[in-house]
This record gives C-alpha cells, structure tokens and sequence, in this order.
C-alpha cells in the first residue's frame, strides 16, 4: 500500500470523525440523548481525561496528557512511513493508518476545542465563540455513540460472589476517533499473523 492511500485512511476518518464531533456539539446540550434504535443512543458527554474517564491527576494532568498524545502521534506517523518504506503487510499498514486517525482524531479536540467553543451546559454550544471555555491544549474531548445493549440485567444467583448482582453492557460513550484506535488494534490482535508475517 502507498503512503498516499494510508494517508486517504487517515484523512477520512479525521473528516468523519470532527464532523460528528462538530454536529454533536453545535446541535446537543451536555448529557443530551437521542434513541436511535433500543441498542444504540447518540448521547453527548465530554471528557477530560484518558480511555474510559480516567485522568492524569494535578493542574499539569491535561497538559501532560495531550503533549504525550502529540508525541505518541509523530512516533506513529513514523511507524506508518517506515511500515511503507518495508513494504510490510497491508493488515499492519491499516491498522497504523487508523490508530494514527483517532489519536490525531481526540488531540484536535484537547488541543483547539477550549479555543474554539463555549461550554454546553444547559444550551448547544457554539463554534467560533466569543466566550471560549477553555485554553490551547485544555479543550474537552466529545464522545456520542453509546451502545446500550443489556440494561439492568442479573447475573445468575448461582454464580460465586457475583451472582445476583446487577450488570450493564456496554456502558462506555466513545467516538469515530476512539473506534479507529479500537478497530487498528483489533486487526493488529485477530490477524497478527498476516500483520506480522515472518520471513524466511
């Protein structure tokens, strides 16, 4: 595969991506939601932090996370040219492509969007606002799709220390950016054979 078509991979899943992003922001208030099917929800949420919520702690925490997005970026944008370079596997080459899409896909997001829009409490926000709620490399990443498939379910009574308990799945928000890291990695696990081929 040419760097030129990994590069096309990169690009639509950036524009698919921030236009989701944009459309979600400018058209729902925080916590806002719209049942598409029984299973899946368009649900706005915002946040902070890593995969799943999780924070780095401290003033610094945010910052420390985006400049460590940025360079884990460049590092896989290198891996991807070199990847091509070799003429490696067209399974490694995607999967790079697409895990290099969502995590230039959320720095956009902690990077621009604090400078960009003012906040969604309570009303849509808007794009281009005189009142920003935040500052370069501060800004919120947006989440929406939420795939609520079992709700309020039980474990079975006669399961050890679980049993009887109440369970959920799936009950991560996530976006286009954090599927394109998910589906990279997951080629990369269920064809690792054909991503890594071993040469005689």
């Amino acid at each position: 595969m040419s760097l030129k078509k990994a590069y096309l991979i990169v690009i639509a899943v950036l524009l698919i991506d921030q236009i989701s992003k944009i459309y979600v922001k400018t058209h729902f208030m925080l916590d806002e939601k719209v049942k598409v099917f029984s299973w899946f929800q368009i649900r706005f949420i915002e946040n902070d932090g890593m995969a799943w919520g999780a924070q780095i702690p401290g003033s610094y925490g945010k910052l420390i996370l985006t400049l460590f997005r940025i360079v884990a970026v460049v590092g896989i944008g290198w891996w991807l040219a070199d990847s091509i370079k070799k003429r490696q596997s067209v399974y490694l080459i995607v999967s790079i492509a697409l895990i290099m899409a969502g995590a230039f896909g959320n720095i956009i997001d902690s990077v621009f969007y604090g400078l960009i829009f003012d906040h969604s409490y309570g009303h849509t926000a808007t794009l281009f606002s005189d009142k920003p709620y935040g500052t370069v490399f501060h800004g919120r990443v947006v989440d929406m799709l939420y795939f609520p498939i079992i709700q309020n379910a039980h474990w079975p009574s006669w399961l050890p220390v679980i049993g009887g308990k109440e369970f959920s799945f799936f009950n991560a928000i996530f976006n286009i950016a954090d599927a394109a890291i998910s589906i990279g990695v997951g080629i990369l696990i269920v064809f690792n054979k054909k991503a890594f081929p071993k040469h005689s």
